[in-house]
């Protein structure tokens, strides 16, 4: 066969199934429907003369074929969207482009307010656009130029370029005046104290989770809620207390009515950090506002 014959975007849904290990989830990836995905994985075949996928539990294992060709299919695209990127250049006082994002819900109230800020003053066509993906697809999500970047606590995932955005840690957020907080002085370590509370937390935000388990308490959680941002108003009104970021937490606390207490819980300090693609690294857009956000503070 010859490079003639192949349609590039072919080369894109191979790479983007390869990743995925699933034609249904690359096909979202490439914002295309289930039955073209399908079809352009058929004529691939065809021309490689390999059926390069195989179906497996939850989705598809590369052949022999496949495994030797992802690498250099991979470089090769990274190449011509570096040059392509490099060509268009990018000049934000005019550009209307939208990036997209991976933000929490915690990460929005915490990173938008401040970045829409400098982008009203520095770009004021660009459009920011969040989009939370469940962490198993953050990675083949910015590799596939669905998403810009992402935002977060993400030590689960790999093969991405990051920067620090900020050090953070857990700490319990309480209602101003809780009896807890009046009796400090107890003699009884804190970390045992600590089941003196009932604690209502968010489904989604599996650390705190895991810090109540490893902290035995996960039978002291009286209320899961799906959204961070009732937290405050539930916490401020009951005797309810919620593991949240420090960082957040002072936000609160500062306008009057919450208490903050430090546990020394496990697992209590974490990094937030800006993840990329290397994929997308040499891109204009990408590198302007990769260094807008690393050089503003968020501590």
């Amino acid at each position: 066969m010859h490079i003639k014959d192949i349609d590039l975007n072919l080369l894109r849904l191979f790479d983007a199934v390869y990743r995925a290990r699933n034609v249904s989830r690359a096909a979202e990836l490439l914002d295309l429907t289930q039955p073209a995905a399908s079809q352009g994985l058929t004529r691939l075949r065809a021309l490689i003369h390999d059926p390069l996928f195989m179906r497996s539990a939850g989705g598809v294992q590369p052949t022999p074929k496949a495994q030797r060709m992802a690498e250099p299919v991979r470089q090769a695209l990274a190449m011509l969207e570096q040059a392509l990127g490099e060509s268009a250049g990018f000049d934000p006082a005019s550009s209307n482009r939208t990036f997209r994002v991976h933000m929490s819900d915690i990460g929005e109230g915490r990173f938008l307010p401040e970045l829409m800020i400098a982008l009203r003053e520095q770009a004021p066509g660009v459009r920011l656009e969040t989009l939370p993906l469940p962490r198993i697809e953050i990675s083949a999500a910015l590799d596939s130029g669905r998403i810009d970047f992402a935002f977060g606590f993400l030590a689960r995932v790999k093969d991405t370029r990051s920067a620090q955005l900020l050090q953070d840690r857990y700490i319990v957020l309480l209602r101003k005046g809780h009896p807890f907080t009046r009796r400090r002085g107890a003699a009884q370590p804190l970390m045992k104290r600590l089941r003196e509370l009932e604690f209502v937390a968010v489904r989604t935000h599996a650390e705190t989770l895991r810090i109540m388990q490893l902290s035995q308490l996960q039978d002291r959680l009286r209320l899961t809620t799906e959204h961070f941002m009732v937290l405050p108003s539930i916490v401020r009104a009951t005797d309810l207390a919620v593991i949240m970021p420090r960082n957040i937490a002072r936000g609160f606390a500062k306008d009057g009515g919450y208490a903050i207490v430090e546990p020394d819980f496990p697992l209590c300090d974490f990094t937030v950090s800006l993840h990329w693609s290397k994929r997308f690294e040499a891109d204009p857009g990408n590198r302007w506002l990769r260094q807008l956000i690393l050089g503003m503070s968020f501590n």
